[in-house]
This record gives structure tokens, C-alpha cells and sequence, in this order.
């Protein structure tokens, strides 16, 4: 064995070079091997280490037997690179199924059909013919000539090498600036040394015997160095997101499925499997969402009907239908995410709710209507002052229990719900204001607009909350008040406009909230030592709530209550006329 000069050897010592930066940077990948696509690299590293050592050896050798198998060396090691560089990409974004599969088991074949041809040529040329040396820059570069089964085995190497760029960059792409810098260098770092490939098995260049690739693998590690080192290529891993993408569908107990803009199943989870396509009998992928669901997707994305029912092992369920816009990373709309919420339970117990309260308003109303009529024909009739007095309390307690009832009716509209709608505050409190005022003649009620608002809301709600917050100002109060001379009952409605929210404010002088009508509501439920005296804070609280505010409540000086209202809304849905 013949060594030419080293001085003048500049192509073995760049091929050296790449195999000492390769080691170098294998030696820090150890520490991560147990992280998705680490070992792959490993293999990706001792690969190219490899095919550039043997060549930068073979560059120095003029011995024809030994040049040849080193050459035979360099091809095992491009073959293997390209499919470790596609195995790492794989599993490195979160395919590492795809490496156990049968897919990626035939392109290993596929290798390890061109190893053995590689091995093999001397004996049947399949690979390349008529090698002979060909010294250039004092080394021992070689020329011969490429067969079909040499071109196929580049091809499939540089495919592979593309493949894996194509699915890094598209981690770049849909990841965001989470791993741009990582994904960005290792798939920058694979060009260098491809085009160096290509340009050689192409006999391009005016050095065609002298294959660059090895020495291109310099600039190859230095990019991976920074992928690894300084952005951190295994302390980030793509494999979370995409397992994150993967089990935020599969794994929710709701059924969901996706439709592109053409309204077509393109993907549906196992509970929207396991609930509806057993009644459909087939898969209905690329089929309309009509006829898995019986749901129709209009362009403002909303779903009709909104609810549907299905049997899921042997029980009907009921399924509240909502939908959200799905769109690419540039932001165009592809299609929509369609959520099927198990509401089998809440629809039961609202029917369950529904049906109670209308029997017991009908009860209610009808029996009260009854004994109020009675203790009115008793007061009338008696002469007795106790007797009077007791037909007179049962006369006011049947009122209180028919009142009773019209708040129950509420409550069930509160429960039914209401679409915000485009609401004159001032045009909708008026009535309210009015008809306190009409069942309290002698209540000094009254409206401070302070602020002309349109805004937003549940009317409904709106109403609930100032209607019954009057209410219990006046129907509580002691006669003991500050603001009239009499000291009779007054309330104030204050409608404002404060900070971007609608606020809306009931005053009173009465004798405050008891502290347990508070606790209650507070607590969120009633309790044999904490309880209310009856609907009406409830009220005010489950209205508010629809509204999306907290009622609070302080005390007023001189004397009286102050409930504030703040009901959040932007600018788009709260207006000054």
C-alpha cells in the first residue's frame, strides 16, 4: 500500500475532518439516546462516518484491491445513511410507527439488497464497471462506470434523504418558532453533501473522479452541532405535539369528527365510531356528514340540528352538535371540527326539572288561587279580631306561594337559555321599573339612566335580575328608611356605562340582605344551617351568570343595599346612542 502526499491531499483531509466533527458530536448524542429519533441519528452519524473515513482512506491508497473495497465501503455507507436520515425524520416528528411498520421494512430491504450488491459486484458488475485509478490533487481518485442498479441505489438514497427533509421542514412549517432552528439546520444539513452526491454520480464538475461528498459532510456536522448543541435538537421534542395532535381527537370520550369544506367525513374518532358509525354500517369516510350525523354545517359553521340522538350499546343518548372552524398554518379555512357533547344526563334532568316545575306551578297556582279565595271570604266573615288576623296570614302566605310559582316559571327560562340579542337597556328596564311601581303603589321606584346603552345580552336575563333585586327591596323593606319622610320604601334602578361594561346598579334604604340569604347563594347550595327564604337571590344569581357577571353586594350609607351588576361585554356589543 502506496500513501500519495499529504500536503497536497486536501480531499482526504476534508473527508477526515467530517469523520473527527462526526465523532465528536456522536459522543454528546449519547446523552440523549433515550429521546424519540436519537438513536436513528446515532446510526445516521456512525453512517456517514463511515462512508467519509473509508473514502478519505481510499484516497490515500493506490493498492487497486484494497481501493476497490474501500470504495465498496463508501457505497455501503451512502446507502445507509439515506435510510437511517429517513428513519431518524420519522420518529423524530412523531412517526416512529411508521420505522416498525411494514413500509419502512421494505425500504430497509431494499438497502439490504443494494449492501449485497455492493459486496457482490466484483462478481457480476452489476453495480459499476471498468474501475481504475485516476489520481487528481495527489490522491488516489478513481473512475469507472455507473450501472442502472448504481443509479437506483443513489436515487433511493437521495429520495430517502428527501423524504426526511420534506417531514422536518413540515415540522418547521406547522410547529411555529418551537423547533424552527432545530429542524431548519438538520434539514439545511443534508444538502451540502446530496448535491455534492448528485453532481458526482452525474459527472458534473471539471473533476467528475473526485466525489466531494465526503468533505461536504463538514458543513453537514457543523449544522447539526448547532441543531444540537445550541438549539437544542433533543431538549425539544416534535413527538409531543404531534402525539398531542393525535390523542386530543382519539382519546376524548366525545365523538368528533372532521369535514372538509365540502362538508365529507375525512376523520372521525373511536367514540364517534363506537356511537354512530355502527348504525351506519359502513365507513363513512368521504361520505356527507349528513349521513352519519343527519347534521347539516352552514357557512357561518352552525350546526342544524343542534342536537341529535343515537343508541349506544343498547341506550339512547342525546348529543349536543357544535362545530369549530379548522384551518391550515396560513389561516385558510379547510373545514370544520364537529363535537357531539354527550348531554344525555343534563337533558334528562332538565326534562326531570321541566316536568317538576310545571306540576308544581299548576299545584301551586291552582291551590293557592284556592285558599287565597277562602281566607278572602273568611276575613269578610269573621268578627273575631284573632280569627281576622289569622285569615288575613294565610290570605298573604297563598299570595306569597302563587308568587312562588311565577318564579319558578323564570327559573325555567333561565334554564331553557337565550341567545344574546341587540338589547336598549333603558327601553327594557322601563316596563320592569313599571310594574313594581303598579304592584307596590306605595314604593317610591323609580329608573336613573345614566347612560343611553344598546348592548348585547340575554334580555331575559337582564330583566330576572333587576326585576327581582326590586322586589326584595321593596317587599322587605321596614318602613324605617332615610330617603322619603314617611321612611317608606324606595329603590333606584342606576344604568351606566363604566370602563367598557354595562353597569347596572339597585339601590334601596330597607334593612339589608340577611347575612344567611347571602351564605346561601354564596355557598352554592342550601343547607339546614345556611338557607335562603326563598327564590329570588337565586334568581338574581343564576340570571347574572347568564349575563357572564357576578352580582355583588355592600351596604349603603346611610342605610340600604347596593347591588351592582358588571356585565362584561366589548366594544363591538355595547353602544352609546
Amino acid at each position: 500500500m502506496a500513501l500519495a502526499g499529504t500536503v497536497t491531499a486536501w480531499p482526504a483531509v476534508g473527508s477526515f475532518a467530517a469523520v473527527a466533527g462526526t465523532l465528536v458530536l456522536a459522543r454528546y448524542v449519547l446523552d440523549y439516546r433515550d429521546r424519540p429519533g436519537a438513536t436513528w441519528f446515532l446510526g445516521v452519524l456512525l453512517a456517514q462516518s463511515v462512508w467519509c473515513g473509508a473514502y478519505g482512506t481510499a484516497l490515500l491508497t493506490s493498492d487497486p484491491t484494497v481501493r476497490v473495497a474501500l470504495e465498496q465501503v463508501v457505497w455501503i455507507g451512502t446507502v445507509w445513511t439515506g435510510l437511517a436520515f429517513l428513519a431518524f425524520a420519522l420518529e423524530y416528528t412523531g412517526r416512529g410507527d411508521v420505522v416498525s411498520g411494514p413500509a419502512f421494512g421494505t425500504v430497509a430491504a431494499l438497502g439490504v439488497v443494494a449492501t449485497a450488491l455492493v459486496v457482490t459486484n466484483p462478481l457480476h458488475g452489476a453495480m459499476w464497471t471498468g474501475f481504475r485509478l485516476d489520481p487528481v490533487f495527489g490522491v488516489a481518485t478513481a473512475t469507472y462506470v455507473l450501472e442502472p442498479a448504481a443509479y437506483l441505489t443513489i436515487g433511493g438514497a437521495t429520495l430517502a434523504v428527501t423524504v426526511g427533509v420534506v417531514l422536518l421542514v413540515d415540522t418547521f412549517l406547522n410547529y411555529g418558532p418551537l423547533y424552527r432552528r432545530e429542524t431548519a439546520a438538520v434539514a439545511v444539513s443534508a444538502l451540502p453533501p446530496g448535491f455534492a452526491l448528485l453532481a458526482w454520480a452525474g459527472g458534473v464538475g471539471p473533476i467528475p473522479q473526485l466525489n466531494l461528498a465526503p468533505i461536504m459532510f463538514v458543513p453537514h456536522v457543523a449544522l447539526d452541532a448547532y441543531a444540537f448543541g445550541r438549539a437544542e435538537l433533543f431538549e425539544r421534542d416534535p413527538t409531543t405535539v404531534r402525539a398531542a395532535e393525535r390523542t386530543a381527537i382519539d382519546d376524548l370520550a366525545d365523538p368528533i369528527v372532521v369535514v372538509d369544506r365540502e362538508r365529507r367525513v375525512v376523520r372521525y374518532n373511536a367514540a364517534a365510531g363506537a356511537a354512530f358509525v355502527a348504525d351506519v354500517g359502513t365507513d363513512p369516510l368521504d361520505a356527507p356528514l349528513t349521513e352519519l350525523l343527519g347534521v347539516a354545517v352552514g357557512d357561518d359553521g352552525d350546526p342544524e340540528p343542534a342536537t341529535i340522538e343515537s343508541t349506544v350499546g343498547g341506550e339512547r343518548r342525546t348529543y349536543a352538535v357544535s362545530t369549530s372552524t379548522l384551518r391550515d398554518p396560513s389561516g385558510t379555512h379547510v373545514g370544520w371540527t364537529v363535537v357531539c357533547s354527550d348531554v344525555t344526563e343534563r337533558e334528562r334532568r332538565r326534562q326531570q326539572l321541566e316536568v317538576l316545575n310545571r306540576v308544581l306551578r299548576h299545584n301551586l297556582r291552582n291551590d293557592a288561587g284556592v285558599v287565597h279565595g277562602y281566607a278572602d271570604i273568611l276575613v269578610d266573615r269573621v268578627n273575631d279580631d284573632a280569627t281576622r288576623d289569622m285569615a288575613d296570614a294565610i290570605e298573604r302566605r297563598a299570595a306569597a306561594l302563587a308568587a312562588l310559582g311565577d318564579k319558578a316559571r323564570t327559573v325555567e327560562r333561565l334554564i331553557d337559555g337565550e341567545r344574546p340579542q341587540d338589547v336598549d337597556v333603558t327601553a327594557c328596564l322601563d316596563p320592569v321599573v313599571a310594574d313594581v311601581r303598579e304592584r307596590y303603589p306605595d314604593a317610591d321606584v323609580a329608573l336613573d339612566t345614566r347612560a343611553a346603552v344598546t348592548a348585547s345580552l340575554s334580555k331575559r336575563a337582564l330583566v330576572a335580575v333587576v326585576e327581582n333585586l326590586l322586589e326584595n327591596a321593596v317587599r322587605h323593606h321596614d318602613g324605617d328608611g332615610v330617603e322619603r319622610a314617611d321612611g317608606g320604601a324606595w329603590a333606584r334602578v342606576v344604568v351606566e356605562r363604566a370602563d367598557g361594561t354595562l353597569l347596572v346598579r339597585v339601590l334601596d334604604d330597607g334593612p339589608g340582605i340577611p347575612d344567611a340569604e347571602l351564605e346561601a347563594v354564596e355557598a352554592g347550595e342550601e343547607t339546614d344551617l345556611s338557607h335562603g327564604s326563598g327564590l329570588g337571590l337565586w334568581i338574581v344569581h343564576w340570571a347574572a351568570g347568564a349575563l357572564g357577571a357576578d352580582p355583588t353586594y355592600a351596604d349603603r350609607e346611610p342605610r340600604g343595599t347596593v347591588a351592582t351588576l358588571r356585565v362584561p361585554t366589548d366594544g363591538s356589543r355595547l353602544t352609546s346612542r
